[in-house]
């Protein structure tokens, strides 16, 4: 009988946007949607990704990861992923080290962003503006 793999698995939320990270035993390889982390095309969102794994240094080098995006604009999407990251990295080395120096470079990346858009109400066509009016 084969052993049980060890994996991670953690998703992150910002705004509509929801990344799924699985955490593997590897040679830290970190694909984004199927795709390598290096041919990700907006330099800014690659960057906000990147940001768990250097601040893990050598950790996220003994692990493969695998994020699935959905829904969300590109930074949205990006957030979501760093988050995942994030997660899934102190998961998966069980350090409380780890996890308070994500929480003290920046919260989000362990608590989330609870933030989301506001919904639209009736007499207008946004969430807070009405229609003009005129009496006159």
């Amino acid at each position: 009988m084969s052993e049980k793999k060890k994996i991670a698995l953690e998703t992150g939320k910002r705004k509509t946007a929801v990344a799924r990270a699985i955490v593997k035993p590897g040679k830290g390889r970190i694909y984004i949607n199927d795709l390598l982390l290096d041919y990700m095309s907006p330099e800014v969102a690659r960057m906000k990704i990147e940001e768990p794994l250097i601040i893990a240094g050598d950790r996220s080098k003994q692990v493969d990861i695998r994020v699935n995006i959905e829904g969300g604009g590109v930074m949205g999407q990006a957030e979501a992923a760093r988050i995942a990251i994030a997660r899934a990295l102190s998961g998966w080395t069980k350090s409380s080290e780890l996890r308070k120096t994500f929480m003290a470079y920046d919260r989000v990346m362990i608590a989330g962003d609870q933030r989301v858009a506001e919904p639209k109400k009736f007499g207008g066509p946004s969430a807070r503006r009405r229609k003009q009016k005129s009496y006159r």
